[in-house]
């Protein structure tokens, strides 16, 4: 567990200015909302599922789901019974999400909203929720600062964060490397830092303790992973559809190549664990 007084400084890229931010919000959309997010999203379920344990929800509660994508957390919060709200600003994500509530009989309300800016009153939340989310916004301090706003005094914020050092942060850094992402915006894994979110938070927080955890990421081999994500991923297959074909040739096999490095299966399969940090925040 760390406090607020204990934040550490840390360098900082200059801020973008408006007209570039909203250049790069409309590059993040339409990443998110090509491929199909909505089936990688399905097979990280239980990580909704640890998130809302974590931060001990109850029955009654009202919660926030930030950045939901198709409603991993929000359907987990929903099954303990919770007044549940769930956003994002990718249109198709959202209407995933409703066809997974009503499948399963839940009453969730969906809205489409920006993490940089949430349509809702200070304090209205009792839990503010968001895996795999929020990290990606491009203004980070704005985002932390919307968190906090709307989440009441004594509430939580649960957030889960993939780390710079795990599977998924090394994959970014790939994709990265062979397509640059835009200058001035700092990388969404800098969340899955205790030093970053303790920086984000500041003075909101009263406290803050992060467990770090796997979700363990399972396909048919190296190769199926890539296929899947390359199709499926929206930043990924913006990556490739961008690349030449040979750049596109050497993407895959530095792709191959870090699948295989992490994969723990020891047979013909993919077994490769995804660290990522859970943060459970208390707001001050």
């Amino acid at each position: 567990m760390f406090t607020a007084t204990e934040a550490p400084r840390e360098d900082q890229q200059p801020s973008l200015a408006p007209p570039a931010l909203q250049e790069v919000k409309a590059r993040q959309r339409d990443a998110w909302s090509s491929g199909d997010y909505g089936v990688i999203g399905a097979t990280i379920q239980i990580v909704g599922e640890q998130l809302c344990e974590s931060v001990d929800l109850r029955a009654g509660q009202f919660v926030l789901d930030v950045a939901a994508g198709n409603g991993n957390a929000s359907l987990a919060a929903a099954r303990r019974w919770c007044e549940v709200t769930s956003t994002d600003f990718v249109p198709q994500l959202l209407e995933r999400g409703r066809l997974r509530a009503a499948a399963d009989g839940f009453s969730i309300d969906f809205r489409e909203a920006d993490a940089e800016a949430l349509p809702f009153a200070d304090q209205s939340f009792d839990v503010v929720l968001s895996t795999f989310g929020v990290m990606f916004t491009p203004d980070q301090e704005k985002a932390a600062a919307e968190l906090a706003r709307v989440c009441r005094r004594g509430g939580k914020i649960g957030l889960a964060c993939w780390t710079p050092e795990g599977f998924i942060g090394q994959m970014l850094k790939t994709l990265g490397r062979h397509r640059p992402p835009p200058a001035g915006v700092e990388s969404p894994v800098l969340w899955g830092t205790k030093e970053r979110l303790a920086r984000l938070f500041g003075a909101s927080a009263a406290s803050v303790d992060i467990t770090l955890r796997n979700y363990v990421f399972r396909y048919r081999s190296a190769e199926h992973f890539v296929d899947f994500f390359a199709t499926c991923y929206g930043p990924m297959l913006k990556a490739f559809a961008a690349l030449d074909p040979d750049r596109r040739k050497l993407l895959r096999q530095d792709l191959m190549a870090l699948a295989e490095k992490f994969n723990r299966s020891q047979d013909d399969s993919l077994v490769v664990p995804g660290e990522y940090i859970e943060a459970v925040i208390v707001r001050a």
